[in-house]
């Protein structure tokens, strides 16, 4: 291969820049970034940045010296617009084509929007230019916050803007706040951190509009309630970037649609990163971003299926000064036992945090762990040695 574009400046996008220097690819290489920041880190955006503690130059991923040692040509503040999968040609939306012998699709993912948030005061926080929006609000002055949704992104924005000293509510459709990702026995433990932070947390129960005119005044909820408001931030989720792959023949369903080794169907396109739907899974976490590249750029240089992902999918949280951190593909009936540390009298973790295990069927799914990192390290090494040796066991 000569050329390699890569259709994203994020996080698996550098990952991948770096990868193909590292595995030998000595030819030209184009990063195409749809915004005009060089790639950054986005998990500081909902805490510290937000804050004020962490300033843009903190968040960079690249320095000076990396940038010339890449030796790629930066296509910045530019969209791609279509991809010519048969010829490889990538359409941008300022008119220019590039033409690529291989190409890695690393275009993340865009935040779910509610219908009506054009409204003055109404935000999300996926990039760097929304956080900057935000922070500035946030920095006028006392306000009335409504959060819609209370995932990760959600509680962790909760969190910042108790710190910051903001009258803050969350509101969560399912029962409890991470219902999904940590079950209810655990999910429960996250509802009370919200109330140790002085957080209104309403559950079981949807947004029905946004009110105002020209700006946010309060957020009409389904069961009638009405919640004043002077800034609404969402945070429900985020869509796949691959609206401008249609009229390709990539094969995509929330998601482009990936073998375990990160490789599409076509020849020479792999995807990693947030759009990547990888062996039927799609991961939105830091570290699969980041691990994703590895055997993905060896797969596009070898022209076939060479390596497979088989890390254990791992996530962590940052609120309310307590650290989770998760690891593993837990499902319903998943049974839930505390092997260290406890509950506080409110359901809270114990001031000594716990690490707890899921299990099924005499064997652990995964585990769990607040305040806890090294008990968390060795049981999440243990957990991937399992997972090798079931692989090992497979073949």
């Amino acid at each position: 291969m000569r050329t390699v574009t890569i259709v994203g400046a994020s996080l698996s996008g550098l990952y991948a820049a770096r990868e193909l220097r590292a595995q030998g690819f000595d030819g030209r290489l184009v990063i195409v970034g749809a915004e005009n920041h060089p790639p950054y880190d986005r998990p500081p955006l909902s805490k510290d940045f937000l804050t004020g503690h962490t300033d843009e130059p903190q968040l960079a991923l690249t320095d000076d010296e990396e940038t010339t040692a890449l030796d790629a040509e930066w296509l910045l503040g530019v969209r791609a617009q279509g991809l010519d999968t048969r010829a490889r040609t990538l359409h941008l939306d300022d008119g220019r084509t590039v033409r690529a012998d291989g190409v890695v699709l690393a275009t993340g993912a865009s935040a779910r929007r509610l219908p009506g948030d054009l409204l003055t005061g109404v935000h999300t926080l996926r990039t760097l230019d929304d956080a900057r929006a935000l922070r500035t609000e946030l920095t006028a002055g006392p306000r009335r916050i409504v959060i819609v949704g209370g995932g990760f992104v959600g509680a962790e924005t909760a969190s910042s803007c108790a710190t910051l000293g903001h009258t803050v509510t969350v509101i969560e459709s399912s029962p409890l706040p991470l219902l999904p990702q940590l079950g209810p026995e655990l999910a429960a433990l996250c509802a009370t951190l919200h109330g140790r932070g002085g957080v209104e947390l309403l559950t079981g129960t949807g947004v029905a509009g946004l009110l105002g005119q020209g700006a946010v005044t309060g957020v009409a909820l389904d069961d009638g309630r009405v919640l004043p408001a002077d800034v609404v931030i969402t945070g429900i989720g985020a869509t796949p970037n691959t609206e401008w792959l249609s009229g390709s023949t990539l094969a995509v369903r929330d998601g482009v649609l990936c073998d375990e080794g990160c490789v599409t169907a076509l020849p020479r396109i792999v995807a990693v990163g947030d759009v990547a739907r990888v062996g039927g899974h799609r991961a939105e976490h830091w570290t699969s971003a980041t691990q994703q590249p590895r055997v993905a750029v060896a797969n596009l240089l070898a022209g076939r299926t060479v390596e497979t992902m088989r890390s254990v999918p791992y996530f962590w949280s940052d609120q309310y000064g307590t650290r989770i951190q998760f690891a593993g593909r837990r499902q319903d009936g998943d049974t839930v036992r505390i092997a260290e540390g406890g509950l506080a009298d409110d359901g809270a973790p114990a001031e000594d945090g716990l690490l707890a295990v899921y299990e099924r069927d005499g064997r652990t799914t995964a585990v769990l762990a607040v305040n806890r990192p090294r008990p968390f390290t060795r049981a999440r090494r243990e957990l991937a040695r399992a997972g090798e040796r079931m692989a090992s066991a497979a073949l």
